[in-house]
């Protein structure tokens, strides 16, 4: 729906109508956007005073940049970027065969499987800090530490259910027929999977590429039980060390800010197509 029909401007001509349309808008345009271009301004900007907060640049300059590296804001972007690409990668998968299974195999406990993958969105993570913590420092079966170890900030987060339900009800809509026309042809299951089935839910591996980046790259409390050293911290765990040191500037900090938000960003623009795909296909299946 458009905002001018919702506010009952569509139908309406002048010059009147046509002044309320460009103010909204503006408002609009200003309301989304204007936090997202003070914080890149402020970030190339000398800014001394922690109140100034200017749309318009004074001074461009990189010093916070520089300034950010002198503090590892750079080694702690390289290790976000590091758990979110393992992370994710394995959080893909995980989804994809976990909702084949849910959505294609019929097995005894089916309803039970659903109803613990939806408990654990239930669950803040505050709640299951503790436990996970000593899960991590000593794995079950294996008997294994992955306290202080890039391992123990990337496995956890390999399962989502988010993730597994989307997939799941999307594979649930991909006709039968075509891989009952497969099999005809002599494709196995796995052959069936990847050639077929998998292709056609590109929109919703959008979706969840989207929100799994998202949920990963903002951890906090997960690294913070994980890392052992600063040298393992992830960026939002630097960016409260960063606000709480008094030598910090306002300026590295919005650089580190701004080093902050646009990953995710990059990663919504990377995935728009597929994933405004995939919002839309729920929709019409809704």
């Amino acid at each position: 729906m458009r905002f001018d029909s919702a506010l009952g401007l569509e139908s309406r001509r002048g010059v009147g109508a046509t002044t309320a349309k460009v103010a909204v808008y503006a408002v609009m345009v200003l309301v989304f956007t204007g936090p997202l271009l003070g914080l890149l301004i402020s970030a190339f900007s000398k800014t001394l005073d922690p109140t100034a907060f200017s749309l318009w640049p004074e001074e461009l300059t990189l010093q916070n940049f520089v300034q950010a590296g002198e503090k590892n804001v750079y080694l702690y972007l390289l290790n976000s970027f590091a758990v979110v690409g393992f992370g994710l990668l394995l959080q893909m998968i995980v989804s994809v065969f976990a909702a084949y299974s849910l959505a294609r195999k019929k097995f005894r406990g089916m309803s039970v499987v659903l109803l613990l993958i939806l408990t654990t969105m239930m669950l803040p993570e505050e709640v299951i800090a503790i436990p996970l913590s000593i899960v991590l420092a000593d794995l079950p079966l294996i008997h294994t530490n992955l306290i202080g170890t890039y391992a123990g900030m990337i496995l956890p987060v390999g399962a989502w259910g988010f993730s597994i339900l989307v997939m799941t009800e999307f594979m649930k809509d991909v006709p039968v027929e075509l891989e009952e026309a497969a099999r005809i042809d002599g494709a196995g299951e796995l052959r069936t999977f990847f050639t077929i089935i998998l292709p056609l839910c590109r929109p919703a591996l959008g979706v969840i590429g989207v929100f799994g980046f998202t949920m990963i790259w903002d951890q906090y409390l997960l690294p913070l039980i994980v890392a052992t050293e600063s040298s393992q911290w992830t960026l939002p765990i630097a960016l409260r060390s960063l606000r709480s040191d008094e030598e910090v500037g306002i300026g590295v900090l919005l650089a580190a800010s701004l080093l902050a938000l646009l990953p995710s960003i990059i990663a919504f623009l990377a995935f728009q197509r597929q994933f405004m795909r995939g919002l839309t296909s729920g929709a019409i299946k809704g």
